[in-house]
């Protein structure tokens, strides 16, 4: 069911605005039974806990992560009663379980061939289905993979902003990010919508999401089930030491400017931070 998924046009589009320009696409994947209610369900039966998330659906744009209210139900209960749960919930991961890997990897093949010349190997491959009860919202964050996100039920409005722009995400942010101290959550003010681009994708459509491009999601007035495939990139990981040799620079009193997007390399600091990581892991020998 997963031959020929991606129209030609579709990846046609995906290779003018890869890697640094959100797109939407058309998939062919809509009934697969592994992407049924019932089936997701099973399956979040099955994975560890720290690979399923649900939080409930009515929250701000903005929300520090504390704050989020918590859900009184179960993830496999979320997913059972999505329709009336006012939640939203996350399978992480999803390769954990060899048929989904299958699927996984079988969705990202027919992607390789428009990745693979622009930034090299498909790396880290993981896949997330979202399942989401009407009207819930997704707040404002970043992730630090390449990502389509293809819709199988319902509707979905994602306001993806440009990845590279500092005053939507303090540089800081960034950093602390890449050293595990900071959620993906950003903090919202309201003047950033006007940088937005609202993108409304319904089953057989998908979006291209870049790195690190800040979003948030609101879900339309129906079930919404959105697969998300994603894979890091050499470029990606170098996005990311770079970060963290910045966070070691401004411990010096120093003010290092951002990384540079693509397709410049940030070779320098990439290549700093992992020199000093693997000099601070043989001391720790």
């Amino acid at each position: 069911m997963t031959s020929d998924l991606f129209p030609a046009a579709a990846l046609a589009t995906l290779k003018q605005a890869y890697p640094n320009t959100p797109c939407r696409i058309g998939h062919g994947l809509i009934g697969h039974p592994l992407l049924a209610l019932d089936s997701l369900a099973e399956l979040a039966g099955t994975l560890p806990a720290d690979s399923v998330e649900h939080n409930l659906g009515a929250m701000p744009i903005g929300i520090d992560p504390q704050d989020i209210p918590a859900s009184d139900l179960g993830i496999v209960e979320t997913i059972r009663t999505i329709d009336e749960s006012k939640s939203w919930a996350v399978l992480k991961r999803i390769e954990q379980d060899p048929r989904y890997a299958e699927l996984l990897g079988s969705v990202l093949a027919q992607l390789e061939p428009v990745v693979r010349p622009r930034t090299g190997p498909m790396l880290e491959l993981e896949g997330f289905v979202f399942i989401s009860s009407p009207g819930s919202i997704t707040p404002f964050h970043f992730d630090p993979e390449h990502n389509v996100l293809l819709q199988l039920r319902g509707s979905k409005t994602m306001t993806v902003f440009p990845a590279h722009d500092d005053r939507l995400a303090d540089p800081r942010i960034h950093e602390a990010f890449h050293l595990g101290q900071h959620h993906r959550n950003l903090p919202w003010q309201d003047e950033f919508g006007a940088a937005g681009q609202a993108m409304t994708i319904e089953p057989g459509e998908a979006l291209y999401v870049p790195v690190k491009a800040p979003h948030w999601v609101k879900n339309g007035p129906e079930v919404s089930i959105s697969l998300s495939v994603t894979w890091r990139s050499e470029w990606s990981f170098a996005e990311a030491d770079a970060r963290a040799f910045n966070h070691m620079l401004r411990g010096l009193g120093l003010s290092p400017a951002s990384p540079a997007p693509f397709p410049n390399r940030n070779l320098a600091k990439s290549l700093g931070h992992r020199a000093i990581r693997k000099l601070r892991g043989g001391l720790g020998r």
